[in-house]
């Protein structure tokens, strides 16, 4: 006799401890998850009605994932937390599961060994009833039935279903059933009839019944397993007879469940040990590189005497003493530095200062050669002019030293006061013009309704633009010089631009060290020093501004210089571009694809 595949009851899952059935923490996916969580929240804050709560949760949303970012303790913790919910969830999930399997399996093995002798004594016995109409039959059925369920069975019920139609039972049932028990609708469903009637062989299931207390009226639910089986009765003439037994398996439903609870308890508890045991060996771990960063922005900071505490011999005491002696050749290595850097100062500066008394003699000797080279020879004449031109440079080179010795020291002071810009603009325009004219070169001055006015100190701001406006006269090519000026709200805004060689990449950086040349055998008209463009950015930092520089080879190069409306302001932008809008057009028609004709 073959049985067919059982129905399981259902029940409870076993509870997965911090587990949510998602891959969520997987490392792998960390990315996905942001690139989700953003997608959510901007799709949020555009529903009008949820833009608040959106607004609301932004912050501690930005807090939450600045925290993450920032704490390696917390991810290593997260991280484990995760995983190890993941492993134990499944173990524990395998391990109920599998306990389960294995109670309900031994007593699906004993219920349907005495179910099977059951049908067998059954059908013995039917044979000897001679008819179902017989008056006698419901006093030989229960008999029958408190035989076949027996002494010792404990809380078996064993029930033989009739057909109304055939036998007349006490009460109008179609069926019978030792000792009293549960309403046999409840628990011998119609599922488990069509199944024994169609398949003619026996057939089992899992059902759970609501009883009620006789005395107290509470309701109680049992589960039961379930055995049917039609019993043949070859005398009865159109008999019809179905036997189930009715077997409680609460003991082993609570057992199982006993099972899943304590392995989800100690699931729980084993994860919640693992993150601790996690937070303690990275806190361990993490706490002496915290000290290292700490220590290290100390140094950066100028606290040159910082140090990490040394304790024991393993490998982070051996990052310590290494840290500490890495930090000692540092700040000797910056003294050593410092002093040097302060002796080269007071050298430039003592030379400077030593040299201007030699200078005034050579200077009244030029002079004087000078004023009388016209009764010399041409030869003298000419040295005469050289030497009264060498003058002027070395006089210039040494002002600029002086100047670059007082930034250095840090004595530069700046002297604002309330100043129109087209006035020092035009001034320096002037000054120059000579020099413009002979090399062919045309000053253009743009600039919106004077007066510009600006906290700036003219005589600085008039030392840039000489030196912006002589850079650009010397490379400018012949071609004409454009002076921009430019204000707004809170900055105002200075750009030379000219169209001669340019810049290569790198040099806009490059041209603001001192004596940089782009190109050394290029001559010079203005007779610079090769400080000029390092003083003017000076200049501008000492005004809290800008002094930036954009080229391109063959294309011209331009200079912006951005300062603050009041003196003290700080900067967000300029209310000129840096890139010329020639240039932007240009760009914009080259990286436009061309059509065809």
């Amino acid at each position: 006799m073959t049985t067919p595949t059982p129905t399981p009851i259902e029940l409870p899952e076993p509870r997965e401890a911090g587990h949510d059935g998602q891959p969520s923490g997987v490392p792998g996916r960390a990315a996905q998850a942001r690139t989700t969580l953003k997608r959510l929240v901007k799709q949020t804050a555009r529903v009008p009605a949820l833009r608040p709560t959106a607004r609301r949760l932004a912050p501690g949303l930005r807090q939450a994932r600045r925290i993450w970012r920032r704490s390696l303790q917390l991810r290593m913790v997260t991280i484990t937390l995760l995983c190890s919910s993941v492993l134990v969830g499944g173990f524990g999930y395998l391990i109920a599961d599998s306990s389960t399997t294995s109670l309900l399996t031994g007593a699906e093995e004993d219920a349907e060994g005495q179910f099977l002798k059951g049908v067998r004594d059954a059908t013995d016995q039917l044979k000897s009833m001679p008819s179902a109409e017989s008056p006698d039959m419901p006093r030989q059925v229960v008999g029958l039935l408190g035989t076949l369920a027996g002494p010792g069975q404990g809380s078996v019920v064993v029930s033989m279903q009739f057909s109304k139609e055939r036998v007349n039972l006490p009460g109008g049932g179609d069926g019978l059933s030792w000792p009293q028990g549960p309403n046999l609708d409840e628990v011998i469903t119609d599922e488990l009839k069509d199944s024994i009637t169609k398949t003619g062989d026996y057939y089992h299931q899992y059902v759970s019944a609501n009883l009620k207390d006789p005395d107290t009226g509470h309701g109680r639910t049992r589960t039961y397993l379930v055995y049917g089986s039609p019993v043949p009765a070859p005398k009865w003439t159109n008999g019809s007879v179905e036997l189930y037994y009715l077997f409680p398996v609460d003991t082993e439903v609570e057992v199982a469940e006993d099972i899943r609870s304590t392995v989800s308890f100690v699931g729980v508890a084993l994860v919640l040990l693992l993150g601790m045991v996690t937070a303690l060996v990275t806190r361990a771990t993490v706490s002496p590189v915290r000290v290292a960063a700490r220590t290290a922005q100390r140094l950066s900071a100028g606290l040159l005497d910082q140090r990490m505490v040394v304790k024991g011999e393993d490998e982070m005491a051996l990052l310590a003493d290494a840290f500490n002696q890495m930090a000692a050749n540092l700040q000797r290595q910056i003294v050593r530095l410092e002093e040097m850097s302060r002796l080269q100062r007071r050298f430039t500066s003592d030379v400077s200062h030593e040299l201007r008394t030699p200078l005034t003699t050579v200077r009244m000797a030029a002079d004087l050669l000078y004023s009388q080279r016209e009764d010399f020879d041409p030869a003298s004449a000419r040295s005469a002019e050289l030497l009264q031109a060498e003058l002027d440079r070395f006089e210039e080179l040494l002002t600029d030293l002086l100047e670059i010795s007082r930034f250095d020291a840090g004595f530069a002071m700046l002297d604002s006061e309330p100043t129109d810009l087209v006035t020092v603009v035009r001034r320096v325009t002037e000054r120059l013009a000579p020099v413009a004219e002979r090399v062919g070169v045309s000053l253009e001055l743009v600039s919106p309704d004077p007066p510009i006015i600006a906290e700036i100190d003219p005589r600085r701001v008039e030392r840039i633009l000489r030196n912006l406006v002589g850079n650009a006269v010397d490379h400018g090519e012949a071609r004409p010089v454009t002076i921009t000026l430019g204000i707004d709200a809170r900055a105002v805004a200075i750009t030379v631009r000219d169209h001669g060689v340019g810049l290569k990449p790198g040099e806009d950086k490059l041209v603001f060290n001192r004596f940089w040349r782009a190109d050394p055998s290029r001559a010079r008209q203005t007779g610079g020093t090769g400080l000029g463009l390092s003083i003017s950015l000076e200049d501008a930092r000492l005004h809290g501004g800008w002094l930036e520089a954009w080229g391109v080879p063959g294309h011209g190069a331009q200079f912006r210089l951005t300062l603050p409306v009041r003196a003290g302001g700080r900067l967000s932008g300029s209310p000129l571009p840096l890139v010329p809008a020639d240039e932007v057009v240009v760009r914009q028609r080259a990286d436009r694809p061309e059509v065809p004709a």
